[in-house]
């Protein structure tokens, strides 16, 4: 990775969680690259998003936007999620790879329903192998708040296993106008992806626009992990 900032490449970026980042990002300052598995519906999505929101974007498929990228975010429904992951393995080996995946199974989403391996971010992690560094991130915000201008009072809880591969996340977070806060072990994922279950169920209960999490109290940063 340069010592500038890196290139992103958002895989799935035509959807709208990948979409509301990669303009987030475009707009403070990041080169973002739209992937999607067609590349041409890539290309006139960057084009529009480009028009819309004054900010310019690469574009291409999956496969090619993981491989320009720095690193890749990948933000596609958990019901494509292996076959994604299958799609750019070769291209995403010795890079960050940020998994945003919910393991919803509908038409019960508002039941938390994890996968086999634990979490999402855990079976991201065996379907990329180890030489892949996994971060999972992006859970617990709602996307159509994202996609307004307006600020976003909502945490975002940053799991990984290797702390400077957490920190480049958690520096996404607050390029996206959130505050990123380190949430421990990749393994940890679990509890923000089951989370998400439980905001939605929030969400109808109450007639909440987008339920997000904020975490209390003074935090401080400590050098090391405990």
């Amino acid at each position: 990775m340069t010592a500038a900032r890196p290139v992103l490449g958002v895989v799935g970026g035509t959807g709208a969680l990948g979409s509301a980042l990669a303009v987030r990002w475009a707009r403070s300052g990041y080169a973002v690259i739209i992937g999607s598995r067609i590349g041409d519906k890539s290309v006139a999505h960057a084009r529009e998003l480009a028009q819309r929101e004054h900010v310019e974007f690469g574009a291409a498929a999956n496969t090619e936007a993981a491989q320009r990228a720095e690193i890749v975010v990948v933000t596609v429904p958990a019901a494509a999620q292996e076959a994604t992951l299958a799609e750019i393995r070769a291209e995403v080996q010795g890079k960050i790879v940020v998994d945003t995946t919910v393991p919803l199974v509908p038409p019960k989403v508002m039941r938390v329903q994890l996968p086999a391996e634990g979490s999402a971010a855990v079976r991201t992690q065996r379907l990329l192998g180890d030489r892949v560094q996994v971060v999972s991130a992006f859970h617990n915000v709602a996307a159509h708040k994202l996609a307004r201008p307006d600020v976003v009072d909502c945490d975002v809880l940053v799991f990984g296993d290797r702390r400077e591969a957490r920190d480049a996340v958690v520096a996404l977070a607050e390029a996206a106008g959130l505050r990123g806060l380190h949430a421990g072990a990749l393994v940890n994922s679990a509890a923000a992806e089951a989370l998400t279950s439980v905001l939605i169920w929030i969400n109808k209960h109450y007639a909440v626009d987008g339920a997000g999490i904020r975490i209390t109290g003074s935090l401080r940063a400590t050098p090391v992990d405990s």
